[in-house]
């Protein structure tokens, strides 16, 4: 079973700066109209061939527009050998329906220098 963690926790993990990965499984187009800050994009139909791309840490939340997608994702990424048997994987509750905090626009990395 995962474990799942609300958007209130998920919120307190960031602004303690505890070294939380958030995953978000959307797609590119809806992550870049708003993510939570730090977030890595990864869309649930590439997460299979891309979770060996990721240095997983110890704490894993994985997020998705209504929290139901990301238990399967979260699941997904805790089965892979990759993943440190002490690495907690869990989903984001409620998912960013229940998000009601500041987001990030635009892409996950800026490639642009000026």
């Amino acid at each position: 079973m995962v474990e799942e963690v609300s958007t209130e926790d998920v919120k307190k993990k960031l602004e303690a700066g505890e070294d939380t990965q958030i995953i978000d499984i959307r797609q590119p187009a809806q992550f870049e109209r708003g993510h939570i800050p730090g977030a890595k994009n990864i869309p649930m139909a590439e997460l299979p061939r891309r979770v060996d791309e990721v240095e997983w840490g110890d704490d894993v939340v994985v997020a998705c527009p209504i929290g139901q997608s990301s238990v399967q994702a979260a699941r997904l990424i805790g089965s892979y050998e990759g993943v440190d048997d002490g690495s907690a994987v869990k989903s984001m509750a409620g998912g960013y329906r229940d998000w009601d905090y500041d987001l990030e626009t635009g892409p996950e990395e800026c490639d642009d220098d000026s």
